[in-house]
């Protein structure tokens, strides 16, 4: 009965803890592609490919579901693998599409013509990968209008934070911050547009200040993947076992995860 969460490194803890929480009965199992991380500055091929064989590796750990925790996978690939490389008895979900649900106050299976909503300028941080796919932008103009979106990429940030060296990352943050001011010096809400980014986000409400709505995405999947197994409970794996995978160094992987989730994190090889 596992579901798979898959990332490109370690931000997608922050999706499997908040998952683990609100599902504390269904295995999973979570993979990390820390070798080849970090995902948001190569090409859409190459998400493409490294994604799918990540994928592959969580089916055949007994998951029927997997998640792509990862905003850069979920741009850059995910569209195109629901097209034509997903079989018929499997899914792969994304991270877009509760942010979007709770950004608009819509349900995704509302296909009703876009409409205003509460929001009218949004800043989104996230990877140049994320940024330049213009996913986020796409599907939020299926469902809402008259919403201006800024986005951000914030270069060195997911570097620094899988590094560990979180004083760079704040640093960073700030830097990027100040520079979406300059284009959109008031924002109404904020979208941290990549599950590395909830770890920082003390430091993107301070930069932003306190009147910016910050959404971030961990408990919005897990609140929308306990929806969706309520509605498809067939989609929960055979597998029985969860547990952490790696194709980095195990014990460096298991090391900074521990610092990521401040409890105990021991990965395996993938």
């Amino acid at each position: 009965m596992a579901v798979g969460i898959f990332d490109s490194g370690l931000g997608g803890l922050t999706v499997s803890d908040a998952v683990a929480k609100r599902l504390p009965d269904v295995p999973l199992v979570y993979l990390g592609d820390s070798a080849n991380a970090p995902y948001g500055v190569r090409t859409p091929d190459d998400i493409y490919d490294l994604t799918t064989k990540a994928t592959q590796r969580l089916f055949d750990a007994g998951c029927d579901l997997v998640i792509l925790a990862c905003n850069t996978a979920s741009a850059a690939a995910l569209r195109r693998m629901q097209e034509g490389w997903v079989p018929k008895d499997k899914r792969v979900l994304g991270v877009f599409v509760p942010l979007i649900e709770a950004l608009t106050e819509r349900q995704w299976g509302d296909n009703s013509p876009p409409r205003e909503v509460d929001v009218k300028h949004v800043a989104l941080f996230a990877t140049p990968a994320t940024v330049s796919s213009r996913a986020f932008q796409r599907e939020l103009a299926f469902r809402a209008i008259g919403v201006d979106v800024e986005a951000q990429a914030c270069g060195g940030v997911v570097d620094a934070i899988e590094d560990g060296d979180m004083i760079l990352a704040e640093a960073l943050v700030k830097s990027h911050v100040d520079a979406l001011k300059r284009k959109m010096p008031k924002p109404d809400a904020a979208v941290l547009g990549c599950t590395h980014y909830p770890l920082m986000a003390d430091a993107f409400q301070t930069a932003l200040g306190p009147d910016v709505k910050l959404f971030s995405q961990a408990e919005l999947v897990a609140e929308s993947l306990a929806d969706y197994l309520t509605r498809r409970p067939e989609m929960v794996g055979p597998g029985k076992e969860g547990g952490f995978l790696t194709t980095g160094d195990p014990e460096q992987v298991s090391s900074r995860a521990t610092q990521f989730l401040r409890r105990q994190i021991t990965f395996d090889a993938a």
